[in-house]
């Protein structure tokens, strides 16, 4: 992959989206994003239609256009080529990472699910340019069953993966903690409500690039 991650990245959960007003809000959204400096972010739909994923992810490639910033569709690697996404990010019940990168070629960011208390069997065998961990602290934007791994759970990740695997720390995640957990050993912290649920995102963005650089 020729693409670096960023040391953070912002995922819109289509659960901050409001019904009404919905591609105005998008549309500024993307913008002032843009604007802020964000290099990648990913869009995450769990129950929305196709007519709307494909609708909220042509508002998100006008306003964030390529190649100034890549854009992950999470799950749905059958609409990457068709929204003009740079990538996907595939779970435990989506399309196998072998399976997606065999749709969608060399060109494209893969990421998908490393571990959480210990690195899942065969991670590495995956042709994937990311893992994500976690999640770190408690979440309220991703349904998960799984209990919080906290700073020990990162550093420990790391041990078990290497100094060479990009790790994207997940979960709970906020200004005040990132620093920690990539001191612990993530290579990037993702970030989902933390960031869409302060007031002006695209300004909270800005708080996190000039923290973590």
């Amino acid at each position: 992959m020729m693409f670096q991650l960023p040391r953070i990245y912002p995922i819109l959960d289509s659960s901050v989206i409001p019904s009404e007003h919905r591609a105005t809000f998008l549309r500024r959204l993307g913008n002032s994003l843009a604007d802020a400096g964000v290099t990648l972010l990913e869009y995450r739909n769990k129950s929305g239609s196709d007519h709307e994923i494909i609708a909220d992810a042509a508002i998100l490639r006008s306003a964030m256009p390529a190649p100034n910033v890549k854009l992950i569709l999470d799950d749905r690697v059958d609409l990457v080529v068709q929204t003009g996404f740079d990538g996907v990010h595939v779970d435990a019940g989506d399309l196998s990472p072998t399976e997606a990168r065999s749709m969608l070629g060399h060109g494209r960011i893969i990421g998908t699910f490393g571990g959480s208390e210990a690195l899942l069997p065969g991670v590495f065998d995956q042709p994937v340019d990311y893992l994500s961990i976690g999640p770190v602290f408690p979440t309220r934007t991703k349904q998960t069953t799984k209990a919080p791994i906290g700073i020990e759970g990162v550093r420990r990740l790391r041990a078990e993966a290497g100094s060479d695997a990009v790790l994207v720390a997940i979960g709970g995640i906020t200004l005040a903690t990132a620093p920690d957990v990539i001191e612990a050993g993530a290579s990037v912290v993702a970030a989902a409500g933390a960031i869409f649920r302060a007031a002006d995102p695209a300004a909270e963005f800005r708080r996190w690039l000039e923290s973590l650089g």
